[in-house]
């Protein structure tokens, strides 16, 4: 299905890979082709797709990158993205693919059911091929990060900000990716709860999120922010298990992680019902491929005179992606960070016809431009006063290690 998916220009395939992480809506879902689209870079970026919402009352797929920032915050961006995605992007398929273990449910305004299921099964799929090595630098070396957040802990020490997240870039040059194995590969690897293929012509996010930012279900959001990360011990399972137990009882991953919490409640309250805004969970830990992860959840009522980008103004860019206060701690990344950050730390995800959505949040993710042969990937972490920045370093390259493995480096 994705193999015959890749060969439209534009391409969502949402994958959650059978997680019973609360509230998917669809085990996979996918949208291919567009009969109409939206393109459109922060200023007016939002008012242009709430517009294009309004005139159409059908499947909606897209992103919403970190830079609208500048737009929900009215900042300003030092850096350019050399993989380029859209500050937004959303398009109305040609075709809805509802996959679960029983059905197939296709959405056509073209074709017949029927010739579109004869299609899929015909589509050739090439015969699996390693990919190449590929020599992956450094946007800054271990020396640059570690001067960056020692910086960034005097601006909490005096009081600027709480908690700050700090991501540094990996990239290639000249690389020649076989975009769909490579997804394939990363999610066999690191099958998570929110993964997703998404093309915009010539770029390309293969993506391997457990994050969820929000879903909106009726009347009810809810947001899912993860703060907390350990590795696995696979072939120990006592070890395992005890790493788990640390992460659940670390003092700076719940210090990271409520405020977050508080964040995340403070902006939905923007947008729900007074008395509604609650922590459905708070310290969860739960266990993906690569790494243990500390999750809460915080949901309320969404107030019924809000559209789906005031939802937006009020939550985006998400707190776990950010810190504390969020406006201050935008900044501040801005003049640390070496990359403009595009898609990563943005939102890909669906709104369907009846308003419902569910946006990940663009982590754990391999970005790369077919045109100009360029890949990369960010990987960072939340920096607190008390954080180590050795073991922070360390964080993030265990964060980054199926994707190096994936690329072979």
């Amino acid at each position: 299905m994705l193999n015959w998916g890749n060969r439209f220009n534009i391409c969502s395939f949402l994958d959650n890979h059978q997680y019973q992480l609360q509230g998917h809506s669809y085990e996979c879902l996918a949208g291919f082709g567009s009969i109409a689209s939206v393109k459109a870079n922060a200023v007016t970026a939002l008012n242009e797709l709430q517009q294009f919402l309004n005139a159409k009352n059908d499947w909606c797929f897209g992103h919403l990158g970190y830079n609208l920032k500048n737009e929900t915050a009215q900042l300003t961006s030092a850096h350019t993205s050399a993989i380029g995605f859209p500050d937004l992007f959303f398009f109305v398929p040609e075709y809805v693919l509802q996959l679960n273990e029983q059905e197939l449910k296709i959405g056509s305004f073209v074709n017949d059911h029927a010739e579109v299921m004869q299609q899929i099964l015909n589509t050739f799929v090439p015969v699996d091929k390693k990919q190449l090595p590929i020599a992956i630098k450094e946007r800054i070396s271990k020396e640059q990060y570690i001067h960056a957040i020692k910086k960034i802990q005097h601006h909490i020490l005096r009081g600027d900000c709480y908690e700050l997240n700090f991501c540094m870039e990996f990239f290639a040059e000249n690389v020649l990716l076989d975009a769909v194995k490579v997804y394939q590969v990363l999610t066999e690897l690191s099958p998570n709860p929110f993964a997703a293929f998404y093309k915009v012509e010539n770029s390309y996010l293969l993506c391997a999120s457990p994050e969820r930012f929000l879903r909106k279900k009726g009347t009810e959001l809810l947001s899912q922010p993860i703060k907390g990360t350990v590795r696995r011990e696979l072939n120990n399972s006592t070890a395992d298990k005890a790493l788990k137990e640390q992460l659940h009882h670390s003092a700076k991953d719940r210090s990271e992680n409520v405020m977050v919490v508080d964040l995340v409640r403070n902006d939905l309250s923007r947008v729900c019902k007074e008395g509604t805004v609650k922590v459905d969970e708070l310290f969860g830990i739960y266990s993906f491929p690569q790494v243990h992860q500390m999750i809460s959840s915080v949901s309320g009522t969404v107030k019924e005179a809000f559209n789906f980008t005031d939802i937006i103004r009020a939550m985006f860019p998400m707190g776990s992606m950010t810190g504390a206060p969020k406006q201050k701690v935008m900044q501040l990344i801005d003049a640390y960070e070496q990359t403009d950050r595009g898609i990563f730390s943005g939102a890909v995800g669906y709104i369907a016809p009846n308003g419902d959505f569910d946006f990940n949040v663009v982590i754990r993710s391999i970005l790369y431009n077919a045109n100009t042969s360029y890949l990369s990937y960010l990987v960072g972490s939340g920096i607190t006063f008390y954080s180590n920045a050795e073991k922070e370093y360390e964080e993030c390259l265990l964060k980054a290690e199926a994707m190096r493995m994936v690329l072979g480096c």
